[in-house]
């Protein structure tokens, strides 16, 4: 079959660029991995419309349905490779050989994938009272102690960012990473506490984080934590397959009008690109590369 559009990633991009396909009757398919950062994040508060917050994956599912609604398709598959056709484009799916799929037009919404070692535990937490995104939910510390979990430089820079909201702050160097000594001053110029000590347990109530162990056993208590770590994964394989530009950062280069990418017939939106990370940007994305890809089409 050729779909007029497939879009790879099913997060908060991708539904929304598939249901506005969707009400322009275009065929289409999403072929989503299941393990983007909306199926982690147990809730979003600083968006339009859910002053409490809404879980990620409560989107993704009501998302999902009115889409499906609209005729479009979801097929939970991890895309492993991309070629461009003389209709358009050819997919290939991860350990399934031989099996591909066709489409004129071609939506990247693949996201970022966190680095975050180990700390199962605290994944209930996530969006809730662990957080990963100092813009997203710096706002949610104001005033309290908060502790940063994290490696080197990233952890350092997480810390004296949320100086913002917060004079209570603990940095726990938990995986060993480069850090300058420029950066140890400004910690400690601002009462920051810093550890170099691995945490060696988490402990959590329900969706509530309330401290952690340290190697040496002393255990300090806090109800939020921030988690960075560095290294976060940029998805953009597919688009160095088809020859997309990329910054070197790994982040999909697009046309801020259209999402349009530097290969003709085929689009990025959501964090894959280059832009601040939060929900609301990457819905705006999926709507204007959907919009353009109808364009495109006519």
């Amino acid at each position: 079959m050729l779909y007029d559009c497939i879009i790879v990633g099913g997060g908060i991009a991708g539904l929304q660029a598939a249901i506005q396909l969707g009400r322009y009757e275009h065929k289409v398919l999403v072929l989503d991995a299941a393990e983007g950062r909306s199926v982690m994040c147990r809730s979003y508060r600083n968006v339009l419309g859910w002053p409490e917050g809404t879980d990620g994956q409560v989107l993704r599912r009501t998302g999902k349905l009115q889409a499906e609604r609209l005729g479009i398709a979801f097929m939970e598959k991890e895309v492993e490779h991309a070629f461009h056709t003389e209709e358009g484009f050819k997919l290939s799916i991860k350990n399934e050989q031989g099996n591909h799929y066709y489409s004129k037009r071609l939506l990247l919404a693949t996201g970022v994938k966190d680095r975050i070692p180990g700390f199962a535990k605290l994944r209930p937490c996530m969006g809730k009272s662990v957080f990963i995104c100092p813009d997203c939910d710096g706002y949610e510390v104001r005033g309290e102690l908060a502790v940063v979990i994290g490696s080197g430089k990233a952890g350092a820079n997480m810390a004296m960012t949320l100086l913002y909201w917060t004079k209570e702050l603990i940095y726990i160097e938990h995986e060993p990473g480069e850090i300058e000594d420029s950066d140890l001053r400004k910690l400690r110029g601002n009462g920051i506490r810093y550890i170099r000590q691995q945490v060696s347990q988490t402990f959590v109530t329900g969706v509530n984080f309330t401290g952690v162990e340290l190697a040496d056993g002393q255990r300090i208590d806090s109800d939020k934590a921030f988690l960075a770590f560095g290294g976060n994964h940029v998805r953009s394989e597919l688009a160095v397959q088809l020859g997309a530009e990329v910054a070197e950062n790994g982040h999909i280069i697009v046309e801020p009008r259209s999402q349009k990418t530097s290969v003709p017939n085929l689009w990025a939106a959501g964090d894959v690109t280059v832009h601040s990370e939060q929900l609301a940007i990457a819905m705006g994305d999926g709507s204007k590369a959907a919009i353009w890809i109808h364009k495109s089409l006519l």
